[in-house]
């Protein structure tokens, strides 16, 4: 008789080997990519990335999707790594499951449509360092945007994957402009063209589970390239969606591993395999080696990545994706960028903004770059248009969107806007009809002559060619021309444990003991509120060898999962963590350095309107300008915004250069 108290541990036996489905599900595996990129603001390492590469390479993936996207942007700006680099190591770990790269079509991994040599060459070089399969998308679906780079992918017997972003107008597929039918059309277009797959690409979570159905059904029924279903999570819909997808007859979806699965990232491979188990579609994966993978990542990876994890949120899901129809990234950037210009308080504004311009630029679907386009514009209307005057100030990005150099909008945009827009655009005032790209001069020759002989071989020559400003300066550090900033260092385990045993200690009110040589106190010394579960404790922190230059000021803090942040150095014991008083709040540390500002009758200065990076100066002191004439460009949220001159004069002052970082309102430059 069996004790009912006794509690029996049952392994079921997943060992034998089970029959072969007649038309099993293929998988393509997102997690060393999007899967990151999604939850850890594609803050991934490389070296975390091989520990799972050889077992991953066993598991039967159609695919692995490790490079491109904003990875390529990501690697060499903030984790000082070479992005060809990655794309050979794992290369040498995959033996068996083929590469695959997100590519933005004439845009690269970029953020705007590059001249065609460049296009070829970068092709043609990513092929040779060991891609397998270009997933190409283009964020307007203007398919005129494939016709440079696709020819280059045939000659080089690399996989075409074709994309249709997938976006909406209303709630569910059906009238509007992106119905079923333009998704059909859209797939025949991509079959014409000689697409070796066809993927659905729904990056916001949109697709609802019928709508799915539908949408697979009509494709499989009318092109005949297999269909790949691509379905972010975070609206919670896509397991459903991807499950009704696979009724339908779709026959690759994507996942990721369980610890790089949900949120704002994908739906978890595992439950696909157990769902699926002995049936038609059955993946025939081995679940105990996912398993194993699962551990290693959650035991090894994990852990370095945790700070970057969104954990504000209870819910696993967002269900305001399905309301306000922006991607989660979108809105995680809007948010940032509100908060770095003291202006949260507007988001609602935003939010009701949002689709206006959208509208007005074209109903252009929310996906990189398109999504930042219209997400800053947006911010840039709601903080700085009056109610004489909308789009005050608008985006070089917007510019050109209108001028054509982005491709064909599904709607008009609006004519009132685009005449705006384009009133005294440097190209013309009158907008293309032809490929973007056609009216681009060739890029290849001009990089070279800029970087000189920084550049030793073609794909260093293609990264400052993309990334000019942090392409130059990412290879003056590779070469030992520059210091490497501790802020883009990679943390180990054991600086993790570290950085846990000081909080516990801080949390226990446990005093660090001090070093026997106790430093005194400088002028400069600061002392900063530390929250911590909650808690505030106050940490007082002098940097050596003169005024404190904080560049990481959290600990265990999370972070919004896109925030452009590098993973924190080494954490540091503070000279004291007391205990504070429940009832006492803590005094607040002494006033930072005050930036650079124009002295009383000094003349007029250039403004930074939000925080940003300096593009570059389009004027020199001493040079002679009128009002409105360029004077600066600044990088906000990867668009870059053009600042004017506001009085006629002599520019006496420029206080940064080329790729530094700079706040709201510091002063740019100075007109007298």
């Amino acid at each position: 008789m069996t004790d009912h108290n006794e509690v029996k541990m049952v392994e079921m036996d997943y060992s034998q080997a089970r029959p072969k489905a007649k038309n099993p599900l293929k998988i393509q595996d997102l997690s060393l990519r999007d899967g990151q990129q999604s939850l850890f603001a594609t803050r991934g390492r490389t070296e975390d990335m091989i520990p799972v590469a050889e077992q991953m390479d066993e598991i039967g993936f159609w695919a692995v999707e490790v490079w491109g996207g904003d990875s390529f942007h990501i690697m060499h700006r903030y984790l000082n790594e070479d992005p060809w680099q990655r794309l050979r190591t794992l290369k040498r770990y995959f033996k068996k499951t083929p590469i695959s790269m997100l590519l933005r079509g004439q845009k690269l991994v970029g953020y705007r449509n590059y001249a065609d040599d460049l296009a070829e060459l970068f092709v043609k070089k990513t092929v040779e360092n060991g891609l397998d399969i270009f997933r190409t998308f283009d964020a307007l679906n203007d398919y005129r945007n494939f016709e440079t780079v696709v020819p280059v992918m045939k000659e080089s017997g690399a996989h075409f994957q074709g994309c249709i972003c997938y976006t909406l107008t209303e709630p569910r597929l059906g009238k509007g402009v992106y119905n079923l039918d333009y998704y059909v059309k859209k797939a025949k277009a991509l079959e014409d063209m000689g697409a070796d797959s066809i993927c659905i690409k729904d990056v916001a979570g949109l697709m609802a589970p019928y709508d799915a159905f539908e949408l697979v059904k009509a494709l499989k029924a009318e092109v005949t390239p297999p269909i790949h279903l691509h379905s972010h999570f975070t609206s919670g819909m896509s397991p459903m969606t991807h499950l009704k997808a696979v009724e339908a007859g779709v026959d690759i979806i994507d996942t990721c591993m369980t610890p790089y699965a949900y949120r704002t990232s994908h739906a978890a491979l595992e439950p696909f395999v157990m769902s699926l188990m002995g049936t038609n579609r059955d993946t025939g994966f081995d679940i105990k080696a996912l398993t194993r993978i699962n551990e290693t990542l959650e035991k090894e990876v994990i852990p370095k990545y945790k700070h970057l994890l969104d954990d504000t949120r209870v819910s696993l899901i967002d269900i305001d994706v399905l309301l306000n129809q922006t991607p989660d990234f979108m809105r995680a950037n809007l948010i940032k960028q509100l908060r770095e210009m003291d202006a949260l308080d507007k988001i609602d504004e935003v939010y009701k903004e949002l689709p206006r311009v959208r509208k007005e630029l074209g109903q252009i679907p929310l996906v990189t770059p398109t999504s930042r386009i219209v997400g800053t514009q947006t911010v840039n209307n709601v903080l700085f248009d009056t109610k004489e005057e909308r789009y005050k100030m608008i985006t070089a990005q917007v510019k050109d969107l209108c001028y054509g150099l982005y491709g064909k909008t599904a709607a008009p945009i609006d004519a009132k806007l685009q005449k705006k827009a384009l009133k005294g655009y440097e190209r013309g005032e009158e907008p293309i009809t032809c490929r973007p790209a056609e009216v681009l001069t060739p890029e290849l020759e001009k990089a070279k002559k800029e970087i000189g002989d920084l550049a030793v071989d073609e794909e260093d020559l293609i990264l400052c060619a993309l990334f000019p400003v942090t392409g130059k300066k990412y290879l003056l550090q590779k070469y030992g021309k520059e210091q490497v900033p501790d802020t883009v260092k990679p943390i180990t385990l054991e600086d993790v444990k570290k950085q846990e045993d000081m909080i516990k200690k801080a949390k226990a009110g446990k005093l660090i003991e001090p070093a026997v040589d106790l430093p005194e106190k400088s002028e400069f010394a600061r002392t900063f509120n530390v929250f911590v579960d909650g808690e505030c404790f106050e940490v007082g922190v002098d940097e050596m060898g003169g005024s404190p230059v904080i560049s990481y000021a959290s600990l265990a803090a999370a972070a919004p999962a896109a925030a452009p942040m590098a993973p924190p150095p080494p954490a540091v014991p503070a000279a004291s963590v007391p205990n504070p008083a429940p009832s006492k709040p803590v005094a607040p540390g002494p006033k930072s350095k005050p930036k650079p500002a124009a002295a009383a009758g000094s003349g007029t200065p250039v403004l930074a309107p939000m925080p940003g990076m300096i593009v570059k100066y389009e004027k020199n002191v001493g040079d002679t300008v009128n009002a409105g004439d360029t004077v600066v460009v600044i990088e906000a949220m990867k668009m870059e915004n053009i600042l004017r001159a506001t009085a006629d004069g002599t520019i006496t002052a420029i206080n940064f250069k080329s790729g530094d970082s700079v706040a709201k309102d510091d002063v740019l430059a100075t007109i007298e």
